[in-house]
């Protein structure tokens, strides 16, 4: 799925292709969406390629094609297109007022359920869906006693830590993590990416395991730390 904001920067882009023939500029695309910097649409552009929504076309300047159209729009992205409203917002473990709950308390059964978060990049920062209707069973023994949440990661930036794409992440709640460690942060209060942590000083750099992705480096009050990552399940 697309944040909120990748959405409407697709839909800006297919209405410019579409009345004038030329992708629109960085600094349109920054005007249209209302931010402060080109270096945010530089992140979305990104993230729709890394979905495979759009293509940059090498040795042209101002130029993209739309590749496909997200699955919820239901007229195109020039009409009416309606964007999926479950993404959640100040719901994701870590905020005080709503901490996931680990559904069976006893962890003597074959298994607990936990609650499931859906799809997290593990490429580029996302907004994460919870599923209110799902959950994921796993073995007690492969967790501990504190509260945990599963996640499917999406994306190769994590694949030589050996984090793959369709992997189930179990991820332990926290709000803290010792540096290197692998964790899940929210960046700016509405996207969630997993990395390694990187602590220097008053700075904190969110590290991919792919030399095709680059460190992201913020300020403190930008990260919050949602969890850490205890162990990973794969399907064959």
């Amino acid at each position: 799925m697309l944040t909120r904001k990748q959405y409407e920067l697709l839909q800006f882009i297919d209405r410019h292709l579409r009345s004038r023939g030329v992708s629109p500029s960085f600094d349109e695309m920054k005007d249209a969406l209302g931010l402060k910097s080109k270096s945010g649409i530089h992140r979305l552009i990104t993230g729709l390629e890394e979905r495979g929504f759009i293509r940059r076309l090498p040795h042209r300047a101002r130029a993209l094609e739309i590749l496909k159209l997200p699955e919820n729009a239901t007229e195109g992205l020039t009409g009416t297109a309606k964007f999926s409203p479950n993404v959640i917002r100040g719901q994701f473990p870590g905020d005080p007022t709503k901490k996931p709950s680990n559904g069976k308390d006893d962890r003597d059964g074959d298994t607990i359920s936990l609650p499931f978060y859906g799809k997290i990049a593990a490429g580029l920062p996302i907004e994460a869906m919870r599923d209110e209707a799902k959950t994921f069973e796993i073995a007690p023994t492969m967790v501990g006693r504190g509260e945990y949440y599963a996640l499917e990661i999406s994306g190769d930036s994590m694949i030589d830590a050996g984090i793959f794409d369709g992997d189930t992440a179990i991820i332990e709640h926290a709000d803290t993590a010792e540096n290197g460690a692998i964790v899940v942060a929210l960046v700016d209060d509405n996207e969630v990416t997993l990395k390694y942590l990187r602590r220097k000083g008053e700075t904190i750099a969110l590290e991919p395991a792919n030399p095709a992705y680059e460190t992201r480096i913020f300020g403190p009050d930008r990260i919050k730390i949602q969890g850490r990552l205890k162990t990973l399940i794969r399907q064959y």
